[in-house]
């Protein structure tokens, strides 16, 4: 048998390859697609089997993707009517080689959720391991808010049973594998562990030692941002994505076509770190870090119109258009040729938005010289875990878009997060709509705390 995950970083999403003889299966496949094949190649494997755990949201699937390189076929759960594959119900079995595949249906998480079941038939008929996709994490268990408003209880009742009912009677020995890892935002405390066991679930995740009623109670009350590219991924990959055939191949813009193209409605995506954007940007970029973009550009990125990237010296590009080519966004077109360097080589103008450490934003407000509308975009989670700076005013990064009608517009705003790199994404936000008073903390709060400044709890 042979095993392995892949994890798309960013959205913490685990994919697996799963073979056994001259065959082999993928369980819930990301867009991009040639790490299976490539894999598959290496081992003389034909992949025969495509699984979607569950309709995601997250990213795109790319079941059609790899199905249409591969001729596998492609299964769903039983509920909804994806417009591709086939639907498989509950104790339905697949042979991969010595392996047998069984369903098991575990909705909660979306009503069509299911969860496959390995035996080794040459070794034993007992499990062996199990793919849980969002139903069960490492320390966790999939968000319950996603069937709609008024749902909450009955999806959380559903996941209880699921888990309770379907998944932990496998056995304490059997392996379990779950689509996603710690930093997903398909639970809200996922622990650090690739793989876990049923068993030391039992024992170690906190929402196994609640009963039926006050796990229902602890679902429904459990807080989670929603994206708005959510709503999209649902339709996308319930229709079916596009068909790509390969990675995009970006086109390298003179400053000129930039300019050009960004009057015509051109979202620039500048990309490099925050103390690189503080010191000078192109007038109306958005700045979402390489590692940020997978959890944020689904939050101020448009589908419908090109996506211009602007880096230092566009080096490995190929991970950024994979972050991309996952959430779906087919827009991206190109990149400014030279970078942003090349820009400034030019004389070109550029902007800058100003800049504080953690002591320079203490020293200001101790002196009282300056009227500040200071706001914290963390995670709610973080400021209630860590706390936050006398006076301030919390918005999360995510929701600026559809509140920025709640940030004073001649205020002297100066925007803080954990480290700096939200802050400087929400910063950049503020000044495209033209707020002209924007400062940045780099360091963020974890500045604050270092210079052992005063936290309010």
């Amino acid at each position: 048998m042979i095993l392995k995950q892949i994890t798309s970083e960013g959205l913490a999403h685990h994919s697996y390859y799963l073979g056994s003889g001259r065959t082999a299966a993928v369980i819930d496949p990301r867009r991009d697609c040639d790490v299976y094949l490539d894999i598959a190649r290496g081992l003389d494997q034909q992949i025969t089997l495509i699984f979607e755990t569950h309709r995601n949201e997250d990213y795109v699937t790319g079941s059609r993707e790899l199905a249409k390189r591969t001729g596998a076929g492609i299964y769903h759960g039983p509920v909804t009517a994806f417009s591709f594959g086939s639907r498989v119900e509950e104790g339905r079995s697949f042979q991969l080689g010595d392996l047998e595949l069984s369903v098991l249906e575990t909705p909660g998480h979306t009503l069509d959720s299911i969860s496959l079941v390995v035996r080794d038939k040459k070794v034993s008929d007992d499990p062996y391991l199990v793919f849980t996709g969002d139903a069960l994490f490492s320390g966790d268990a999939g968000r319950t808010d996603l069937l709609g408003r008024g749902r909450g209880e009955e999806a959380a009742g559903m996941l209880y049973d699921s888990i309770w009912n379907k998944i932990l009677p496998l056995g304490d020995a059997v392996l379990l594998y779950p689509a996603h890892g710690a930093g997903s935002v398909c639970g809200a405390d996922i622990v650090d562990h690739p793989v876990t066991t049923t068993g030391y679930e039992k024992k170690t995740n906190p929402l196994l030692r609640k009963d039926r009623t006050d796990f229902i109670g602890y679902k429904t009350r459990e807080h989670h941002y929603v994206p708005p590219y959510f709503s999209r991924m649902e339709v996308v990959n319930l229709e079916g994505p596009a068909v790509m055939g390969q990675l995009p191949d970006l086109i390298p813009y003179t400053n000129r076509q930039v300019k050009e193209l960004a009057a015509k409605g051109a979202q620039l995506l500048d990309i490099r770190a925050p103390g690189s954007f503080g010191a000078g940007y192109i007038e109306g970029s958005l700045s979402v870090w390489r590692e940020g973009l997978a959890a944020y550009m689904g939050w101020f990125l448009h589908y419908d119109a090109p996506v211009i990237l602007v880096d230092d010296f566009n080096l490995d590009l190929d991970p950024v258009i994979r972050q991309f080519v996952r959430l779906g966004y087919d827009n991206l077109k190109g990149y400014l040729a030279g970078g942003f360097p090349g820009w400034y080589k030019a004389g070109e103008r550029f902007s800058r938005h100003r800049v504080w450490s953690a002591r320079d934003l203490h020293t200001v407000i101790e002196s009282g010289t300056e009227d500040l509308y200071l706001l914290d975009v963390r995670d709610i989670h973080n400021r209630e875990k860590a706390g936050h700076i006398t006076g301030d005013h919390h918005m999360y990064v995510g929701e600026l878009p559809g509140r920025i009608q709640d940030v004073p517009e001649n205020a002297d705003i100066v925007v803080y997060c954990d480290a700096g790199y939200k802050g400087c994404l929400a910063a950049s936000y503020l000044s495209i709509h033209d707020y002209p008073r924007v400062t940045n903390i780099l360091g963020g709060f974890a500045g604050w705390s270092a210079a052992g400044l005063p936290v309010e709890k």
